[in-house]
C-alpha cells in the first residue's frame, strides 16, 4: 500500500495529519515513538502519496476509510495522534466506539466558532457575486487553502470545515488528552475548551511559545507530554 510508513515494534500507534499535510508532517514523533511502539502513518486519501480522490470526502467519510485502513492492516485498538484536520478524523472515529485506547489531538480542529457580522456580511457577498460572476467569486473569496485545491477537494474541504463536532465529542468515551500551542489562531484555546467540556477523561495542555504545530514548534515538550499520558 503506497503513502504508508511502519517502524518499530509493541503497542500499535497511529498518526493522522493535517490538511494538506501528509504523514511526514509527523517526522519528529515517528523518530521518537518508534522506541517504544510500533507506529504506523499513513497519507489520507487526496494527500501525499495517497490516491487523489474521485469523489468528495466528508469527515465521516474520511473516519470510514481509516476504519476500513485498520481493518487492512490488521491494528486493533492503537493509540493515536493526530493534528488539526487529523483531530476531525480521531473525533469522528471516537464518536462511534472505542476503536483508539487513548488519543492526543494536537490543534484539533471541529468547533465552528460564532459567527460574528462581517462574516455573515462576506458570506452573503459571495453568495450574490457567485451568481452573477462564478469564476471571480471562486478566485477572490475563501482562504488561500480553498481556492489552491481542484474542484473535488473544494468540496470535500467544504463539507469538513462546515461540520460542527462537539456532539461527536460529547460521545467519547475513552481518554483524551489536548495539546495545543499558545500561539494557535487556527485552533484556539476557546475551541479547544469547548472540547475539553464535551469530553468528560479529556485534560488540555498548551505549549507555551508554539503555534499551530505545536507538535513540530517543539518537539520535545511534545513528545514527552504525549509518552506520559500513554503510559
Amino acid at each position: 500500500m503506497t503513502g504508508v510508513v511502519q517502524y518499530g515494534r509493541g503497542k500499535d500507534l497511529i498518526f493522522l495529519h493535517g490538511y494538506l499535510s501528509s504523514k511526514e508532517s509527523f517526522y519528529p514523533q515517528i523518530e521518537y515513538f518508534s522506541k517504544f511502539f510500533r507506529v504506523t502513518a499513513f497519507d489520507f486519501p487526496g494527500f501525499g502519496e495517497a490516491e487523489p480522490l474521485k469523489t468528495a470526502f466528508s469527515v465521516g467519510d474520511y473516519a470510514d476509510w481509516t476504519e476500513h485502513f485498520l481493518k487492512e492492516m490488521k491494528i486493533e485498538k492503537p493509540l493515536v495522534i493526530a493534528h488539526s484536520f487529523g483531530g476531525r478524523v480521531a473525533v469522528k472515529c471516537l464518536s462511534r466506539g472505542d476503536l483508539f485506547e487513548r488519543a492526543v489531538l494536537c490543534g484539533c480542529a471541529g468547533i465552528i466558532p460564532k459567527r460574528g457580522f462581517r462574516y455573515k456580511m462576506r458570506v452573503g457577498t459571495y453568495r450574490f457575486v457567485k451568481k452573477i460572476a462564478p469564476r471571480y467569486a471562486e478566485q477572490k473569496f475563501g482562504s488561500a487553502e480553498y481556492r489552491s485545491l481542484p474542484p473535488v477537494m473544494k468540496e470535500s474541504y467544504k463539507k469538513i470545515v462546515n461540520e460542527d463536532l462537539r456532539k461527536d465529542a460529547e460521545k467519547i468515551r475513552v481518554p483524551v488528552l489536548f495539546i495545543n500551542g499558545e500561539k494557535d489562531t487556527e485552533t484556539p484555546l476557546s475551541s479547544i475548551r469547548v472540547y475539553e467540556k464535551a469530553i468528560a477523561d479529556s485534560r488540555v495542555k498548551v505549549l507555551r511559545s508554539a503555534g499551530h504545530f505545536a507538535h513540530l514548534d517543539n518537539p520535545l515538550a511534545f513528545n514527552l507530554a504525549a509518552e506520559e499520558f500513554f503510559r
